[in-house]
């Protein structure tokens, strides 16, 4: 019997010790498969509606990092979103800016909220109750490293044909939602 606890007990405490084939990075694989790129996936992106009630409530943004290869990577960090009017026509689509957030992927829970192993994308849920699915809009991101290093990268939202937000829906605030990004609130740019 006392052999059986032995046994036991020694089960249980090897595994507990960390794993010996787990190892630092070496400086060349960090520099081979650590990030090079980054995009605002341009499938994947775009307006939704995530109470179900027929109105769009934001926008479902999916950011892609990339390795030099550009195989899909996970990173931590913090990517700031700004979304803009659309002005056709111009060298610098962007126009009115009509709202900033900002989305963290820095700690072991943020990496598993975020992460989509499906797309090897992060998603992040931007609220914007004003917005419209029958407008184009320029949405961009920047994504600042923990370890230092930006990306950046901006799209195009075009506008999905017959789709219009209801005018009672401007302004509206919805109960019991859970949008993890922080939006920052700034006065509205001149155009």
């Amino acid at each position: 019997m006392r052999v059986m606890r032995l046994v036991l007990l020694m089960m249980l405490l090897s595994g507990c010790e960390p794993r010996a084939n787990m190892q630092a990075r070496s400086e060349t694989d960090a520099l081979m498969f650590g990030p090079a790129g980054m995009r605002v996936h341009p499938i994947f992106t775009r307006v939704r509606d995530w109470s179900g009630d027929g109105r769009a409530d934001g926008i479902e943004a999916l950011v892609e990092l990339q390795d030099q290869f550009g195989d899909p990577i996970k990173a931590s960090g913090r990517v700031l979103f700004e979304l803009y009017t659309f002005r056709p026509y111009s060298p610098d689509p962007r126009g009115t800016r009509l709202a900033r957030w900002i989305g963290e992927i820095e700690t072991l829970e943020q990496q598993r909220e975020r992460w989509n192993r499906t797309s090897r994308t992060y998603s992040f849920p931007l609220e914007y109750a004003r917005i419209n699915p029958g407008d184009n809009y320029v949405l961009t991101a920047q994504f600042e490293l923990s370890d230092g290093g930006r990306f950046f990268d901006r799209m195009v939202l075009e506008a999905r044909l017959g789709a219009q937000q209801p005018a009672e829906a401007s302004g509206a605030q919805r109960v019991g939602q859970s949008i993890p990004s922080e939006r920052v609130e700034e006065p509205q740019e001149a155009p």
